[in-house]
């Protein structure tokens, strides 16, 4: 063999390697209990198989549905989250609201986020995730004194060491950590 030929297979080699690193499902990075992986664009996490599947046909049910939007938005692939949450049949769940409320929000459309969120309170007035979305959307606004009422509401639901009073506090005294 010569140098040639093995640099050519080391080449090949290395790039075998890094294909079949990065082909398989990619977990969501962020907080909270986002721990569905995400998959390419077109597929969805199946959770009773465990798998990335085709999304067109893809027999999954909406809570699977929705969660995988809610881990696109967490790896900030905010549209395809969008796009996820209309597949799902239920509309009106204080999760589907509260997720599209999160996308939009962060494709800047704060405004259109906090309709979301709100409307999210209004079916489930203890979801404590919702809430501390709503109160970061009220410290993008400016609006310290709504994210403090929000901050109140959460520590009345789980208290302060829950994750959602933690890190609302956290954007509350910082607003660039949101």
């Amino acid at each position: 063999m010569t140098i040639t030929t093995v640099r050519i297979a080391s080449i090949l080699l290395g790039g075998c390697l890094a294909a079949s690193v990065f082909s398989g499902p990619v977990f969501a990075v962020g907080d909270n209990d986002s721990t569905t992986p995400t998959c390419k664009k077109g597929e969805i996490y199946d959770q009773k198989t465990k798998k990335c599947v085709k999304q067109q046909g893809a027999n999954v049910s909406d809570e699977n549905r929705t969660d995988y939007a809610y881990s696109l938005a967490k790896a900030g692939r905010y549209e395809e989250a969008l796009a996820m949450l209309d597949t799902v049949k239920d509309q009106n769940s204080a999760e589907v609201l509260n997720y599209r409320g999160y996308a939009t929000r962060k494709l800047g459309r704060t405004d259109e986020g906090i309709s979301y969120y709100l409307q999210s309170v209004k079916m489930d007035p203890q979801y404590a995730k919702v809430r501390e979305y709503l109160g970061e959307a009220y410290v993008i606004k400016g609006r310290l004194d709504l994210a403090r009422e929000q901050l109140n509401t959460i520590k009345a639901i789980c208290g302060t060491s829950c994750e959602e009073y933690k890190d609302l506090s956290a954007v509350i005294l910082d607003p660039s950590k949101i």
